[in-house]
């Protein structure tokens, strides 16, 4: 159960960093409360997550992971900006360390 709770954390987190682009510096207020709102609603879950039992370092390490990922291939299919193989390699990188945190925290 904590899991769902982190991968709700992530994808909230997400929404409202893509928001923050169109907040257009906290311009617009539409997107400007999607940035508010997704990111109560990601601490809370990510709150409830380690309340539910997960370690925070397993838990920060994905979510952070996850969360650099996914922004950034969404800053490339949606905002148009450029991803080079230096910087998908990066990404693999990430997702490593966090695999090898997971792995470590299960012995």
């Amino acid at each position: 159960m904590p899991w769902l709770f982190l991968v709700g954390a992530i994808l909230s987190e997400v929404v409202a960093t893509l928001a923050l682009k169109l907040s257009e510096g906290f311009s617009r207020l539409v997107p400007s409360v999607v940035v508010v709102i997704g990111y109560v609603v990601a601490f809370g879950m990510l709150s409830q997550a380690l309340t539910r039992g997960m370690a925070i370092g397993v838990a920060y390490g994905v979510w952070a992971a996850a969360g650099v990922a996914l922004v950034a291939v969404a800053g490339a299919v949606f905002f148009g900006e450029g991803m080079t193989v230096v910087q998908v390699g990066g990404i693999a990188l990430v997702i490593a360390g966090v695999l090898a945190l997971e792995l470590g925290a299960a012995h």
